[in-house]
Formats: structure tokens, C-alpha cells, sequence
């Protein structure tokens, strides 16, 4: 007879950037925005009524989704709502990738995917990156079961251009598509209007970095009504209520603060331009981004040390010890004022006075 630990399911989970309650730290492993969330944000949630806390949140989401399809210039009905744009993709995984064939995406990527795959019992095959980190649409023209798409890519911080989505969009008409797209409001290619030439398309977004809401745990999908429709079934079928009243309130407020939206981008935008530079200057190779974080390596350092120095400073980033990227580590894009303390640190690190 066995032992009932024997149905215990055996996997090994995501792990994310490291959290810490110490006081005096420069959060920039985890890419979240530097700055607070639209005041539209502050006034719908003190405006929310108490009272209605007692009551189920709407399962159709339907004020959310009409701010998100307002946006984009969709219908209410080519929008789908979930908690976190990884609750999203999770779903979607469920949802579309049911067959035999294995699902395809690059072998440096969001470390999600392989995850949900196992999880889920779905066959899956990476793809490797070209020398400069570069996703090649080529590569993704073979039998699969579907494939996911992150442009820009994490954490590489590498996107693509129109042509290159279509080229995948071409070669991939009998599966499912889905383009990830939770940073390419920092200088992206958003696919999001191709949902409507494409029937198979589906791009994810989520209200964690451009929408600093990262607290809330909301995320959405463009595609088809067949798509979403195949969504809605899914979350039906486990948790009908997944966005609670609060967040989508909060999500509705900051999609209708575009004003807000650009000149947060744009201020990230600016200082990612200008913390690169630096960085080149102090011998840093450095990745072009298109997105709120900077993939560097040092030829003549070792970035472990580096992400080690930093983190005794009280300056976390993100490095992983993996193949390949071991070389460099990934830093958060936060404010002039963190960079110019991140940039301080490297200094004293590369012994340059």
C-alpha cells in the first residue's frame, strides 16, 4: 500500500523577486512602477461604497472591461479580466493548449511558463534565442499546439516590430497565439489591434507595471469572442468572482487616467535612457530596452558579486543563476533619485572614484 504523500503533486514553482520588510531598501528586482498609481485610483477607492463590500463583485467585470475595450477601441466582449495578467495566462494555458503537440515559446523567457505546462500536463518545447537574445519568427514555423510570444521579452527587455508578429501569426494559423505583452507600453509593439485580423490572436496585459497596480493583482486579455468566450468558460468552471470590487474600481479608474498613464511612462522611459548610458560609461554592456528594466553584464566582472555588493548596500536586483544569463544581472528602472543611488553603489563596486 502506498503512502497518501505519494499524490502529492511534486513541481517546482516560480520563483519571484526577493521580498524584504526592511526599512531603508531600493526595491529594483521585482519591476514595478516607482510611482504611485493615478490620483483617479485614490478617488474611486474612496468613493467605493463600504456597504456594497458585503455583496459579491460583479462576475462580468463589465465597467472594468468597458474602460479596457474604450482604450483599445474593442468591445466590451474582446476583453477578458483576471487577477494578475498571470492568472490570465494561466487560464489561457487551460483553456487553449489541450492537445498533444507541444506548446512552444523561447528558452529564456517569463520562467512562468514552464510551470503552468507541468501544472497543467501540457507538452512543451523551448526554443532557444539567438546569440543577441533575439526571438527569430522562423523557429516557430513547426507543428506545435500553440505558441506564447512575450514582446517585449523578460528579461532579456527585447522586443519585436509589427512584421515579426505577423510573420508568427502566418505560420501558426492552426493553434492558438498568445503575445504577452505585460511591458510594451515602455516603447513596444502592441499586437492588441491585430486581435481583429487574427481569430487566434490573444494579448495579455496586466495593471502591475505601467498602471502601478501591482498591489491589486489585476491583468486582462485582448482576442477574438471565441477566445475570450473560451476564457469566461474556464473561469466559470473553478471561480466565477476572480476580480474583487475594489481592484476593478482601481483598474477602471487608472485605464481612464491616460494622462497620468503617459507622463509616468514617459518619466520611466527617460530614465532608463539615461541610466543606460550611464552604465555604458562605467564599462556595462547593456541590452536595448523596451521595458521598465535594464538587462547589463560587466566583461571584466562578475555579476553575482555585483548583485551581492548592491544587496549589502540595501539595493536589491534581480540575478539568475542560470545558463546564459548568469552574466548579467536585471535592474529595475525606478526613479532619478534610486538610480542615481544605484549608479553611487556601482561606482564604489567597479572602485572608480
Amino acid at each position: 500500500m502506498g503512502s497518501w504523500t505519494d499524490n502529492i503533486k511534486d513541481i517546482e514553482p516560480y520563483v519571484p523577486g526577493e521580498q524584504s520588510a526592511e526599512k531603508g531598501i531600493i526595491k529594483l528586482n521585482a519591476n514595478e512602477n516607482p510611482y504611485p498609481p493615478s490620483p483617479m485610483v485614490k478617488k474611486a477607492l474612496r468613493e467605493l461604497d463600504f456597504d456594497s463590500l458585503r455583496l459579491y463583485p460583479d462576475a462580468n467585470a463589465a465597467k472594468l472591461k468597458d474602460a479596457i475595450a474604450a482604450f483599445y477601441g474593442v468591445e466590451r466582449e474582446n476583453v477578458f479580466v483576471g487577477n494578475g495578467s498571470d492568472d490570465v495566462l494561466a487560464l489561457a494555458f487551460q483553456a487553449f493548449f489541450n492537445g498533444e503537440k507541444p506548446v512552444l515559446f523561447p528558452d529564456i523567457t517569463y520562467s512562468f511558463y514552464p510551470v503552468w505546462c507541468r501544472l497543467f500536463g501540457i507538452p512543451f518545447k523551448t526554443v532557444p534565442v539567438g546569440g543577441d537574445f533575439r526571438i527569430c519568427a522562423d523557429d516557430y514555423a513547426k507543428e506545435n499546439g500553440g505558441v506564447v510570444i512575450p514582446n517585449p521579452n523578460a528579461p532579456t527587455s527585447l522586443g519585436e516590430g509589427a512584421e515579426f508578429v505577423e510573420s508568427i501569426l502566418r505560420k501558426n494559423q492552426g493553434g492558438v497565439v498568445i503575445i504577452d505583452e505585460a511591458y510594451v507600453d515602455f516603447g513596444g509593439f502592441s499586437s492588441a489591434g491585430l486581435t481583429q485580423k487574427y481569430e487566434n490572436l490573444l494579448v495579455t496585459a496586466t495593471f502591475s507595471k505601467s498602471r502601478s497596480l501591482a498591489g491589486m493583482r489585476l491583468g486582462y486579455a485582448i482576442g477574438s469572442k471565441k477566445l475570450t468566450g473560451a476564457l469566461e468558460a474556464v473561469k466559470n468552471s473553478y471561480n466565477s468572482y476572480t476580480v474583487n470590487s475594489a481592484a476593478m474600481a482601481a483598474g477602471a479608474a487608472a485605464m481612464r487616467d491616460t494622462a497620468y498613464f503617459n507622463e509616468t511612462v514617459q518619466k520611466i522611459i527617460a530614465t532608463r535612457l539615461k541610466t543606460k548610458a550611464a552604465l555604458e560609461e562605467l564599462g556595462f554592456e547593456v541590452l536595448d530596452s523596451q521595458t521598465n528594466f535594464l538587462m547589463a553584464t560587466h566583461p571584466e566582472k562578475n555579476m553575482r558579486e555585483y548583485f551581492e555588493f548592491l544587496k549589502a548596500q540595501k539595493i536589491f536586483i534581480r540575478y539568475f543563476d542560470k545558463p546564459v544569463i548568469n552574466k548579467f544581472v536585471r535592474i529595475t528602472v525606478g526613479t532619478d533619485d534610486e538610480m542615481n543611488a544605484l549608479l553611487l553603489k556601482t561606482r564604489e563596486f567597479l572602485e572608480i572614484k
